[in-house]
């Protein structure tokens, strides 16, 4: 589903997607297909249900956004282990 379909199905809400479609560009996430996985109407039942599903599925690219945002880019966090310095 592409976003435009989510903002119309699910307006002014929290959503749970999972990335099905995406790339990554100049540290953005462009998000281009999703499956919706659950629908808030709070941002910390959103987050939590994010965190559930993280940590059951680390390999899967589950997201979380209010409908009012216009499109799907996310800034990318590199999260790593360092090396020695």
């Amino acid at each position: 589903m592409r976003w435009e379909e989510v903002k119309e199905r699910f307006p002014n809400e929290w959503v749970v997607l999972e990335a099905t479609k995406a790339y990554s560009s100049d540290g953005n996430r462009y998000i281009e297909e999703v499956v919706v996985i659950d629908r808030f109407d709070d941002s910390i039942s959103a987050m939590r249900r994010y965190s559930e599903l993280h940590k059951q599925e680390p390999h899967r690219e589950y997201c979380f956004f209010h409908t009012s945002r216009p499109s799907l880019v996310a800034r990318e966090r590199y999260v790593g282990v360092r090396g020695p310095r």
